[in-house]
């Protein structure tokens, strides 16, 4: 059974904020994490550039620096910590194991990144095997993205920011409207209930699953639709983000484009990375801003929605639904984002290029790192029948098609926007 931290627990995006700031601190004025090598291509290769003695202690020492980061987070946000340490070694070799795989230089040249690895390991795992609760409540799926996400922040130029931030809040206004009022008329079509509408709407549209935690705490919605909702978002945003930046390539769009359609079209955030960085850096920056957009109406959103069904449910006799206030907003806003846009704003105005040079390498691969074990994690705690437990399939059938119509017109706004 899970221990909890009772006496102190902090909100995950301000546990971030708190954790980002620190790797950055720290790599800035006290100890700069090395980089461990991965790159092989034949076993003799394998054992002398990867498990050679000095490797192993540089992959020992990122490995004692991300336990005490995760510890810290566990604690900050109420998880047992003790568990998180328990478990933790276990996720972390599965990383490596897939960060090695990658590192094969014929991986590399079918531009196969340790994310894709990573995933399938923790889905064959997760899916075949079953894994205790107490492993299962210490995945950090959230806490080590957000994480990566802030490090990223230190390689996002801020100019690059504004030019593609103003764009990326049109294309969201523009697909987040159309595309919620789209899956919330085909949901009624379909006779979905209503808690399950208004979640698969925001989840669609939005940002996934934070969307879909949003909107369910806007309506205090059922805990299990809710798991429904997260499990529809987690299984579709697999293909997805391997398949789109494939199909990318092959009609040879740009990678601006590229970038916003993937930001612009996969539920959640960390799946945003992972295909934006199968296309390239640009396109990773491009998705990363367009997905922080939609990230940005995530507050407005779940505020319009909270008053909404406030209404709908005082209508229909039922008072017990609070009255939304302007708080929702700023309790639903991403908090990382701050973290990101400062990270940004540090690494490019007020640092000088020698103090960049120094840390760049190693804030890349710790940024790496936490996206891997994300999506490690992502594997792990993934059930695809959870899918298929809801004896009525209408929900899954409007989610999908939603999400086809979300792809199609992403992709038109994208091209408008970023094709010129």
């Amino acid at each position: 059974m899970t221990t909890k931290n009772k006496s102190f627990q902090l909100h995950e995006d301000w546990a971030v904020v708190i954790l980002g700031a620190l790797v950055i601190v720290l790599a800035l004025f006290l100890y700069v994490v090395p980089v461990p090598v991965y790159k092989w291509s034949s076993s003799a290769e394998l054992s002398a550039n990867v498990f050679n003695g000095k490797n192993l202690r540089v992959l020992l020492i990122q490995f004692l620096f991300t336990l005490t980061i995760g510890a810290i987070g566990a604690w900050l946000t109420g998880k047992s910590v003790r568990n998180f340490m328990l478990g933790f070694p276990a996720v972390y070799l599965l990383t490596i194991f897939a960060l090695v795989l990658a590192g094969n230089t014929f991986i590399k040249s079918i531009n196969l990144e340790a994310v894709i690895f990573s995933l399938v390991i923790g889905l064959l795992i997760g899916n075949f095997f079953k894994l205790p609760q107490w492993f299962r409540d210490t995945l950090s799926t959230e806490l080590f993205v957000k994480i990566g996400l802030v490090l990223l922040g230190t390689t996002v130029i801020f100019s690059d920011i504004l030019k593609a931030g103003s764009l990326g809040l049109i294309q969201a206004l523009v697909v987040v409207l159309s595309v919620w009022y789209f899956a919330f008329w085909l949901c009624k079509k379909l006779k979905v209930d209503d808690e399950l509408t208004m979640m698969i709407s925001s989840a669609v549209s939005i940002c996934g699953v934070s969307a879909a935690i949003a909107t369910s705490g806007a309506i205090k919605g059922d805990a299990k639709k809710l798991s429904y909702v997260i499990s529809m978002v987690l299984i579709t945003a697999i293909p997805m983000m391997i398949f789109m930046p494939y199909i990318a390539a092959y009609f040879n769009f740009p990678q601006q484009v590229t970038g916003a359609w993937l930001g612009g079209s996969i539920d959640t955030t960390g799946a945003v990375v992972a295909s934006g960085s199968l296309v390239g850096e640009e396109a990773l920056k491009i998705s990363t801003i367009v997905k922080f957009s939609q990230n940005v109406l995530l507050g407005i959103a779940a505020f319009a929605i909270s008053i909404y069904w406030s209404y709908k449910k005082t209508e229909a006799g039922d008072e017990s639904r609070e009255k939304p206030t302007l708080k929702v907003i700023w309790e639903r806003f991403p908090k990382f984002v701050l973290a990101f846009l400062a990270a940004s704003v540090l690494f490019s105005f007020f640092l000088p290029d020698t103090q960049v040079a120094q840390v760049k390498d190693s804030l890349k691969n710790l940024q790496n790192a936490w996206f891997t074990l994300a999506f490690t994690s992502i594997g792990l705690e993934t059930n695809f029948r959870d899918l298929f437990k809801n004896e009525n399939k209408k929900p899954l059938y409007a989610f999908l098609l939603a999400q086809l119509f979300n792809v199609i017109v992403t992709l038109i706004i994208a091209w408008l926007l970023f094709g010129r």
